[in-house]
């Protein structure tokens, strides 16, 4: 049951213990919980004059509204169900608005005042309930006029069904392109459903806005939520606003040109307005060139050449203003290529610093250079201690001179020279011989693969590495 509270008419909307005919406790009273609602921005005025406005707006399924007078004076709010009047028996609605708005709202629709019905009373419990089952049976019920007027061979489309509030009457919306004869469809529905029959044509706009869906802007339709009229929309609107004629882009779930083509077109003329037009031609020195676009926001018109149209020249509109008046003197003008002055680059200041997207990215890198440089050696230092095997003499010259650099140890550098020029000997008996350092780019002119001695300093190497491992990087 649809009390009114954040909800369209839903049948299968429920507040659970709260719902009543008065509606709930969670109904919001400036009416923004409807569909198609309008705000009562009077709602907490009081009303000057001592007589108060007995009419109402009532809100039935989807956007289908209506106004009612209040004859019995019952003390109504936005959300209240209601019984009201109606051809035959009678129907159940939301009230949807109350107090002087009304009266501005059936002047907007051009409601006569002669035609108003007027509300029973408040929906007691019998009413809610027949309503309730009666809204429970529209999906099979459509389903099955669908398959009837298949069967019959009708070009329609059963868009909507609406029961009448106390299942005395079902309403039918159906789209079609063409005129429909409903004397057999109208018999088979009569007999299926046993109740009186009654079949509205309605719009493709206003199947879009009782179905609803989504835009493309990822919104919901703008005639489903809030749009109440439906304006004209042509093609000369998407032209004015320098859009690409693409139906697939421009049509909306209606397949209508989309409603919101109107809603900046005032401005676009507006700013079309100091633009002149865009057949002006501007007689050159070197030839009569046309205008091929204008941008609206740059106030800017391209012009190229009649004869090569392919090099395009942007201008100011206060340029071409001068240009023009110029031709109509009788003068041409420059050429364009002489008229076109340099881009002038804008600095942008990046007040945020947000937009250089690599700016996570630059202290990482020099921390993964230092560890992929730090990796290789470190591995080579492991693999030749487990193994006892050297990488070769380039990989381990680097660490040889980061070793005779080291001021500390001078005496720890000597005994890989020493080895390096004795051989495989004892180190007590190099120990008593001191010799002077040699420097290391002498003896690394020396050592070459093929040298037999170069082969000789794996053992030695190993016990080298064993005492005195290198220190560990803290970036690895």
């Amino acid at each position: 049951m649809s009390c009114g509270c954040k909800t369209s008419g839903d049948s299968a909307h429920s507040c659970g213990p709260k719902k009543t005919a008065n509606g709930c406790e969670s109904v919001n009273t400036c009416g923004n919980s409807y569909k198609l609602s309008v705000f009562d921005w009077l709602s907490n005025i009081n009303n000057p004059a001592s007589n108060r406005c007995d009419l109402v707006e009532v809100r039935f399924k989807n956007d289908r509204k209506s106004f009612y007078k209040n004859v019995n004076n019952i003390p109504l709010h936005i959300g209240s169900v209601v019984t009201v009047e109606s051809s035959p028996g009678h129907d159940v609605g939301v009230v949807s608005l109350t107090g002087e708005l009304v009266k501005i709202q059936m002047k907007k629709k051009k409601f006569p005042e002669e035609s108003i019905l007027k509300i029973y009373r408040q929906a007691n419990q019998k009413d809610l309930e027949v309503w309730q089952e009666a809204r429970k049976k529209e999906d099979g019920v459509k389903l099955e006029a669908r398959k009837i007027a298949h069967r019959i061979g009708l070009e329609m489309k059963v868009t909507d069904v609406e029961y009448q509030g106390d299942s005395s009457k079902i309403t039918f919306y159906y789209t079609a392109d063409n005129r429909v004869d409903f004397r057999q469809l109208i018999k088979e529905y009569a007999g299926a459903f046993r109740t009186k029959i009654d079949m509205k044509q309605i719009g493709f706009r206003q199947e879009a806005a009782k179905v609803g869906g989504i835009g493309s802007c990822g919104r919901e339709l703008c005639c489903s939520t809030w749009l109440t009229d439906f304006r004209s929309v042509n093609t000369n609107v998407a032209r004015y606003q320098q859009l690409s004629i693409n139906p697939q882009k421009l049509a909306g779930q209606c397949g209508k040109l989309k409603c919101c083509l109107n809603y900046e077109l005032d401005s676009y003329l507006d700013a079309l307005s100091h633009f002149p037009s865009s057949s002006t031609t501007l007689d050159t020195e070197k030839g009569r060139a046309f205008c091929i676009k204008i941008d609206v926001f740059k106030k800017k018109m391209w012009f190229a050449y009649v004869d090569s149209s392919m090099a395009w020249y942007d201008f100011d509109i206060d340029l071409v203003k001068k240009l023009i008046a110029k031709n109509k003197k009788g003068e041409r003008t420059p050429p364009l290529e002489d008229l076109k002055q340099p881009d002038t680059p804008v600095q942008s200041i990046d007040l945020i610093q947000e937009n250089n997207v690599d700016r996570f990215e630059k202290k990482n890198r020099g921390n993964n250079r230092n560890r992929n440089q730090n990796r290789p050696n470190n591995n080579g230092q492991n693999q030749g201690a487990q193994q006892g095997q050297s990488q070769g003499p380039k990989k381990n010259r680097p660490e040889r001179t980061e070793r005779t650099e080291r001021p500390e140890r001078p005496e720890r550098a000597e005994n890989p020279n020493a080895n390096a020029n004795s051989g495989n000997q004892p180190r007590p008996q190099q120990k008593p011989q001191p010799k002077p350092q040699q420097p290391k780019a002498q003896v690394e002119k020396t050592d070459t693969p093929s040298d037999p001695e170069k082969k000789q300093q794996n053992p030695n190497k190993k016990n080298f590495k064993k005492k005195y491992p290198p220190k560990k990087d803290k970036n690895a």
